[in-house]
């Protein structure tokens, strides 16, 4: 996340915890989508790039050995606030705090979406990096059928296709597991896709 980025979330941090920072704004399908990748996870959990915490809690209140970084300060503030049983660190998802291959699995959700093309492999060799071999990882991010910008509520995201994903996570150390995607509408969210991986270790 570049220092523009982290800026740009830091001026709207609460208004976003406000809108965005609850499991009643989460898709059904995510919330299942994301509960049934977390129950197969064997180890620690990360949620990299955890904004307000909702994930991170809400994992944990399920019984993973979940906690969150985050690069913003005010989402880190925030999230130790509305849940203080659960760890919080301001990190980067580019330059985790965890130590070679101490993490059973990193969620992604949507923490990536601003970063350049070329600088997603940083991230995603990042986790690899974190993970223990056969650890999981998962990504959620807004598809495409082409690799292109496009004008994010807060600032600047890109949309990405899922074999340009694909690429990328084989090119960091991962084998792709799963995919899967979900169409927008012009009222209602943008087309979602995510994509689960397996460290090779």
């Amino acid at each position: 996340m570049t220092s523009d980025v982290e800026h740009a979330y830091s001026r709207r941090a609460a208004e976003y915890a406000e809108h965005l920072g609850s499991m009643s704004s989460v898709h059904p399908s995510d919330r299942q989508l994301v509960e049934a990748w977390a129950d197969d996870v064997d180890g620690p959990l990360l949620d990299a790039g955890c904004g307000p915490g909702h994930w991170t809690a809400h994992l944990a209140g399920l019984g993973a050995d979940a906690r969150g970084v985050d690069q913003v300060p005010a989402f880190v503030e925030h999230a130790r606030a509305a849940h203080p049983a659960v760890p919080f660190t301001v990190a980067s998802v580019d330059a985790l705090p965890d130590g070679a291959g101490t993490l059973g699995g990193v969620l992604a959700w949507y923490s990536l979406i601003h970063h350049e093309p070329a600088a997603v492999g940083r991230a995603l060799a990042e986790s690899a990096r974190a993970l223990r071999p056969g650890g999981r990882l998962l990504v959620g991010f807004f598809v495409g059928d082409e690799l292109e910008q496009f004008d994010h509520a807060v600032v600047t995201a890109w949309r990405w296709p899922v074999g340009w994903l694909a690429d990328e996570l084989g090119a960091a150390g991962f084998e792709v597991v799963e995919t899967h995607t979900r169409t927008g509408s012009p009222k209602g969210p943008r087309p979602h896709g995510a994509v689960l991986a397996r460290s090779r270790g």
